[in-house]
């Protein structure tokens, strides 16, 4: 999920500097200008977060977990108005940011139920010993979020750090920041002073965030911000989890139905105008099947541009990296079938793009392109689009298509990503979780794996005295 990269801030920097200023990616106009904390802010909060650490950590699990549940019930009381500032933030319709913060309330009460009952092990001895483990809160956590799906991410991590006994100081994204503010004032009166707070700012702050005296770094965005955060834990010794970007492919077998396969692949190159952590992001589809695939997928993506339904990219900056992605790939030969022009007017809109006659050399099949952009390369044989599909750097999600079990398990085997989906681009259970591999992360980043993440483990060995000493003891 692409985000600033960090950089680092020096200590003369003024504690709150100039600001972040918002523009609506539909119309461009400014929107705000929103507080940056500087060092002196940070730092204060993480103070803040480490005082209040000892008692959050002795309070009882299921009153965590009703804390929890307080803070779900104000979200959802606020939803309203957090999607009013989603749409303006990022563009993303307000029906569609309804819908995350709704998985977002959804997650907080998830974690209010798995909290108390997050639980060790217990280790076989000796019959008069008994070995066992017990899950204790790291400490402070520093939580790193991004503005695609900014609220249901952002509660994830809230959820399963605070549940665990951690306080948290919460930096969201830079291109949402009025909303980040307005989430923190939601919930945080849900638990005790110090316990969840929120700072604001950009890539340096969460770079001073990511440096202070912080035992867990969370992060969820681009893979060269996760780098950067990754080297900051590994100096610290502070837990890093990570999931970061992705260039997920689709493998498109021979004996689909060309129509529903050009379906599946317009839906995971344009919700949310490509702007989902595990988008399509290449597409390799038989040539037995492939003129039909691409006749569709064209038409898919032309529905889309003519009513309408495609919302801005995030911001001008976001478009100009998509548009440079396409750029690239029809200068090395690449046909733009549907899209692949910058519109005209205001904002930051980009079209649903089809491009034909990709190679892996451009960058559109080897880099995160986070746009509405459907790059699809034809190949001979199901091997040969396998091993495409397991080439590249990132290694987060994989969609398989096939009626084929045999390549069905081939894939699933072959591939070197967290996540296999077969037969559905944006399926899976409720509750699920995955460890991204390559640049795409590190750490289980949902699911009750989650709540592990944010502990540490304490072995506990009970034996008991030598029954001599036992005996003189007894009166």
């Amino acid at each position: 999920m692409p985000t600033t990269a960090v950089e680092t801030i020096t200590g003369a920097e003024s504690a709150e500097r100039a600001g972040i200023t918002i523009r609506n990616p539909r119309t461009g106009d400014v929107l705000w200008t929103v507080p940056e904390a500087g060092p002196e802010a940070v730092a204060r909060a993480v103070d803040v977060a480490r005082s209040a650490a000892s008692d959050w950590a002795a309070t009882a699990p299921s009153d965590r977990g009703a804390a929890l549940r307080g803070a779900a019930r104000a979200l959802d009381a606020a939803a309203r108005e957090l999607a009013r500032l989603n749409a303006s933030e990022t563009g993303r319709p307000v029906e569609e940011s309804l819908a995350g913060i709704a998985a977002g309330v959804s997650t907080l009460e998830q974690y209010a139920e798995l909290g108390p009952v997050h639980r060790g092990l217990s280790l076989r001895g000796s019959q008069l010993a008994s070995d066992y483990t017990v899950a204790e809160p790291r400490g402070v956590a520093a939580l790193l979020t991004p503005w695609n799906d900014p609220v249901a991410v952002a509660c994830g991590l809230i959820g399963a750090a605070l549940v665990t006994g951690n306080t948290v100081v919460h930096k969201p994204s830079e291109r949402c920041p009025r909303l980040g503010e307005a989430l923190g004032e939601v919930l945080a009166p849900a638990f005790p002073p110090g316990v969840f707070q929120t700072v604001t700012g950009g890539a340096g702050v969460g770079a001073l965030l990511a440096q202070s005296d912080v035992d867990v770094i969370a992060h969820v965005g681009s893979s060269a911000a996760g780098a950067h955060l990754a080297r900051a834990g590994a100096q610290s010794g502070a837990h890093v989890i990570r999931e970061n970007g992705g260039n997920d492919p689709l493998l498109v077998d021979r004996d689909v139905d060309p129509v529903w396969a050009a379906e599946q692949a317009a839906m995971g190159a344009f919700s949310n105008s490509g702007q989902i952590c595990v988008a399509v992001e290449r597409i390799y589809v038989h040539e037995a099947i492939a003129a039909e695939f691409c006749a569709a997928l064209e038409a898919e993506a032309a529905l889309r541009n003519g009513n309408g339904t495609v919302a801005p990219l995030v911001d001008g900056r976001m478009r100009d990296a998509v548009h440079a992605h396409v750029a690239d790939a029809l200068q090395q030969g690449a046909h733009a079938v549907e899209g692949g022009t910058l519109p005209d007017g205001p904002g930051s809109f980009y079209p649903a793009t089809v491009l034909t006659g990709c190679t892996e050399r451009m960058e559109v099949m080897t880099e995160e392109t986070f746009g509405p952009v459907a790059p699809v390369q034809v190949v001979t044989s199901f091997d040969d689009g396998l091993r495409l599909a397991c080439s590249g750097k990132y290694g987060l999600a994989a969609t398989v298509l096939s009626a084929n079990i045999g390549h069905i398990q081939q894939a699933v085997a072959a591939l070197p990503v967290g996540t296999v989906k077969i037969n559905e681009v944006f399926g899976g259970a409720p509750g699920g979780a995955a460890q991204p591999r390559g640049i795409s992360g590190a750490g289980f980043g949902y699911g009750p794996e989650l709540l592990d993440e944010f502990s540490r483990v304490k072995v506990v060995h009970i034996a008991a005295p030598p029954a001599a000493a036992l005996a003189g003891d007894q009166p």
